[in-house]
């Protein structure tokens, strides 16, 4: 915990710290005059050292004492020494201290102060017993002060730089050092100031700056992307996964780079040690019924039929790392209720089983769907929605970000050439073809459909060198999705996703487009529908409250049989290509 907030105290404040080269406290200045601190008192503040600074008898005058050499003869200006204990206990060998400062430094002063601190390794009893006394401490500006940091524990060494570094103690540092070769007297030692200046922290500060940028670097796969929105999202998503363990929401079209980016998450994650155990990644999708809750939650041998033996679930693999549920609208109402006790107590119960398990992990959702408007007809649950979209990051397509098609080109490219054991090359006139057509094409499978384009064209380019004749045999294949001709092709493309998913291209361009629209808007109710009938109740809300006998499911089944198509077909079809 002190880590963080000697980062951010450091960051607000804007210094560092570089280590003068003198050895007294009375030092020159940077122009080689002696600084006006000679004729100013010097305080000294220090915890008593319990092993150094201790002893009773003449023997002790033969060890290194750090505290007792700050007063050495070659100090003149050092006036008193404020010397800190932790307990009662220690007072006796602290007075002996204070003695021995005044038998060497006859005109110096040592106040000695019991802080009270019942445990010495407690950071929030130490810092708290210091910062009540920086505060109540009456500060001179006509003094200068020092803190000593050689003695104490580890903890009283932190704190004591905490609040000197925040300036409850307006002070510089100062260090002894034992250093037997410069005196015959074994006691003395030699010391050091450490000042603070912001020259220093310009450089800790480019430190962060660089991790920051390898760190976004990491999210974005290494491609050097320009688009400024998509940066400063980016941004964005690298101080939340660094900072917050609360859910993360990743929202956006079929193909952005969803499950990547998860995936990127938890690598910055467990690079900066945030993270111990996997990632877990499932497509929710393919979870229904009783095996979408085993998969999350486990289940006893017997549970169910077919449930051979135990499963520990999802959930429980996750445990100290990431679980991703991707296409999280997918799941069932069911497994949403206990998807939300899961997050909110890290309890939950697997199937056939009354006792509960534990798993803490973080949570992380991927969704091409609009989860407000289905949370507004109770396909899920608002509860759920207001847990997991605390950090709702909406990732744009392809054509939204054009001046990154060559980017990611270049990115498609090497990886092709990685998985072919190859080096995939373009010529120039290929490249300039398919940079032309890419920054018009509607792009509908968005980045996974770009790195499909350059798989195809490296795979079967000879000795893999892409040309143009590769290009326009590939621009057929892309043009198919998305026509860019005068008579309103480009909306079939663009807009009718689903459509393409279950006919063929023939088949679309036979038909109407005021056909074509209506079968999208039924595809979608098909695609989210529970079942034929759920469909079709949803599809004829208003007609059927005519009827006194309905039968929602067959005239599902009949307006899709009039395009050839079935209901299991096209739930398949569109599951696959989701």
């Amino acid at each position: 915990m002190w880590v963080g907030f000697l980062y951010v105290s450091i960051g607000i404040r804007s210094i560092g710290m570089d280590i003068a080269e003198s050895s007294v406290l009375n030092r020159a200045d940077k122009n080689g005059s002696s600084s006006s601190a000679h004729n100013r008192p010097q305080v000294v503040f220090g915890f008593f050292g319990t092993v150094k600074d201790a002893g009773m008898d003449e023997s002790r005058w033969n060890t290194w004492r750090p505290t007792v050499s700050l007063f050495a003869a070659d100090q003149p200006g050092l006036a008193r020494l404020e010397l800190l204990i932790t307990d009662a206990q220690h007072l006796p060998l602290a007075e002996r201290v204070a003695q021995d400062i005044q038998q060497i430094r006859s005109q110096a002063s040592v106040g000695v102060h019991n802080l009270a601190i019942k445990d010495p390794w407690n950071f929030v009893q130490v810092y708290s017993a210091l910062h009540e006394f920086a505060r109540a401490y009456a500060f001179d500006d006509h003094t200068d002060y020092f803190v000593h940091l050689t003695t104490g524990t580890h903890v009283a060494k932190i704190c004591l730089f905490l609040l000197l570094e925040a300036r409850y103690f307006p002070a510089r540092i100062v260090e002894s050092f034992a250093d037997s070769a410069t005196s015959p007297h074994q006691w003395r030692g030699r010391l050091e100031v450490i000042d603070l200046n912001v020259a220093a922290y310009d450089q800790l500060a480019q430190r962060f700056r660089i991790e920051r940028l390898e760190g976004q670097g990491l999210l974005k796969d290494g491609i050097e992307t320009r688009n400024h929105a998509f940066n400063l999202l980016i941004g964005r998503i690298e101080r939340v996964a660094l900072a917050s363990t609360a859910p993360i929401l990743l929202s956006g079209p079929t193909g952005a780079g969803k499950s990547q980016l998860a995936r990127r998450i938890f690598d910055l994650r467990k690079r900066r040690h945030l993270v111990a155990g996997a990632f877990i990644e499932v497509n929710c999708a393919t979870l229904r019924g009783d095996s979408a809750m085993s998969a999350l939650f486990g289940h006893r041998k017997g549970a169910f039929t077919g449930a051979l033996a135990d499963r520990s679930g999802l959930l429980r693999e996750a445990d100290k790392g990431i679980l991703f549920l991707d296409e999280v609208a997918e799941l069932g109402l069911e497994e949403q209720a206990m998807l939300l006790r899961a997050i909110e107590d890290r309890r939950f119960r697997p199937m056939g089983t009354e006792k509960e398990v534990q798993s803490d992990f973080q949570l992380i959702c991927g969704t091409n769907q609009d989860l407000t408007a289905r949370s507004a007809t109770g396909q899920f649950r608002a509860d759920l929605l207001a847990r997991i979209n605390l950090w709702d990051f909406v990732l744009p397509g392809l054509k939204d970000r054009r001046e990154d098609i060559e980017p990611n080109l270049l990115f498609e490219t090497e990886r092709a050439s990685q998985q072919l054991g190859a080096r995939v090359s373009w010529s120039a006139p290929a490249w300039n073809r398919f940079m032309e057509f890419a920054m018009e094409h509607a792009w509908p499978g968005n980045f996974r459909e770009l790195g499909s384009a350059v798989a195809r064209m490296a795979t079967l380019a000879d000795g893999y060198r892409i040309t143009v004749i590769d290009v326009e045999v590939e621009l057929e294949t892309l043009g198919r999705g998305s026509r860019l001709d005068p008579i309103g092709r480009v909306n079939r493309g663009r807009t009718l996703n689903l459509v393409h998913r279950v006919l063929t291209d023939a088949t679309v361009d036979a038909a109407d487009l005021f056909d074509l629209n209506a079968l999208e808007g039924m595809l979608e109710i098909v695609r989210d529908a529970h079942s034929m009938a759920d469909a079709g109740r949803r599809l004829f809300a208003a007609s059927r409250l005519q009827k006194t006998n309905c039968n929602d499911s067959d005239r599902v089944r009949k307006y899709l049989a009039g395009w050839g198509l079935d209901y299991r077909g096209c739930k398949d079809a569109l599951r696959e290509s989701a």
